[in-house]
């Protein structure tokens, strides 16, 4: 679609405005949940929004609020702007722009939407091994007893960082929800790859993460016989590459697993590795192939580390069910892009995101855009601005033709 020049500008203009917060010498950002650099994000939201003549508000986890914020129904258009650590700067913030592109579409047009955009906090798991707190929080998705001893890589709590900040981790749920949309960059290749213009999801897929602990005995390297060990690390590695194997089994039923932490103690050059954490990240859209993904990761670990005189411990940090998006919200948004001459296509979703906290409160939908080559969580993360405003258009052309 072809949009005007000074749509693409001030998508640029306030793009740019976000660019340097967070900047890394490596080219990316880091912007972690409920830091100053966050902090300095939702500042530069809410001036944003201030300029197109709209008021804000900020909720009792920190969330920010920019539109319609005086209605007691509304429409939200939502997404985050923290980043993983070295990550890029399209994840998140892309969704933010299509939110004011269409607050600012709609007061060119002089429409009284009762449209609000939110920026939630700490959509990703980056700074507390959890992902969504800010929308999880005020949904219900996520309770106090869930996240309130979670420490963030300063070490502090997110009780200690709520209660310096006066937030609450028991806010209000949420209210007057009319319906709950997001854009976002794919974080693959399909959409590039088809040539498609953007993607409809239907279901965002369950994630399960865990801390796998892995106990043996520090030893001098060149003193300790290699038959009379009991290393750690070597027992993590097996596992690991059992961990892989069992994802790609699972993988005919798009489901994935990932080891990606790995934690090594006491990690120095002459020392049997004594302890390992890793960290494992499983999901899907088939509870069965979860189910089983778990199961068999339990049973390699027990019985490698039972076999090299391991001791071993798991945790399941958290857990959501896959998530469906509202049947009708996705039609009406394919009608939205055919009406437009956006080409289509219905997706799934491998990757979590703000969305999977409404269907149970609202009508709910989420559109993708390409990125390029698919990258994401990456400084080479990169996505169009002219495919920002394909998917914000669509949201905004749904919108339009609903009785809001």
């Amino acid at each position: 679609m072809e949009h005007p020049i000074a749509d693409l500008q001030y998508c640029e203009a306030v793009f740019s405005r976000f660019y340097d917060v967070g900047s890394l010498p490596s080219g990316g950002v880091t912007r972690l949940g409920y830091t100053e650099t966050e902090d300095e994000m939702h500042r530069i939201f809410t001036e944003t929004g201030r300029e197109l003549g709209y008021d804000s508000i900020q909720d009792e986890v920190g969330n920010t609020f920019v539109g319609d914020v005086a209605g007691r129904s509304f429409c939200l258009v939502g997404s985050h702007l923290d980043s993983v650590i070295e990550g890029g700067r399209y994840d998140g913030v892309a969704g933010i722009l299509a939110g004011l592109m269409i607050l600012r579409w709609a007061k060119e047009d002089n429409l009284n939407l009762p449209i609000r955009v939110g920026a939630f906090r700490c959509e990703e798991s980056s700074n507390f091994g959890c992902c969504t707190i800010g929308s999880g929080l005020v949904t219900r998705e996520l309770r106090r007893q869930d996240v309130a001893n979670l420490k963030a890589k300063s070490g502090e709590t997110l009780e200690s960082i709520f209660r310096r900040r006066g937030y609450s981790l028991n806010p209000p749920a949420i209210s007057g929800l009319m319906g709950y949309f997001e854009l976002h960059i794919e974080q693959g290749k399909v959409l590039e790859e088809t040539r498609t213009d953007v993607g409809i999801v239907q279901t965002i897929a369950g994630p399960r993460r865990f801390k796998l602990y892995l106990r043996g005995v520090a030893e001098h390297s060149g003193a300790t016989p290699m038959a009379m060990r009991s290393d750690a690390l070597c027992a993590a590695a097996e596992l690991i590459l059992e961990i892989e194997r069992i994802g790609n089994k699972e993988s005919l039923h798009q489901s994935v697993a990932t080891v990606g932490v790995v934690q090594n103690q006491p990690n120095a050059m002459n020392v049997v590795p004594g302890e390992v954490e890793l960290g494992v990240d499983i999901r899907g859209i088939d509870l069965a192939s979860l189910d089983r993904i778990e199961y068999e990761m339990k049973d390699a670990a027990r019985r490698i580390c039972a076999r090299r005189h391991i001791e071993y411990m798991e945790e399941k940090l958290s857990e959501f069910r896959p998530v469906d998006m509202s049947r009708g919200v996705q039609l009406g948004l394919e009608d939205a892009a055919q009406k437009l001459g956006i080409s289509s296509r219905r997706m799934m979703s491998g990757a979590g995101h703000d969305a999977m906290a409404f269907p149970s409160l609202c009508p709910t939908g989420m559109v993708f855009i390409p990125c390029q080559r698919g990258v994401s969580h990456n400084r080479a993360e990169f996505a169009h601005l002219p495919s920002i405003c394909d998917g914000a258009r669509v949201i905004y052309e749904f919108l339009k033709g609903e009785a809001l």
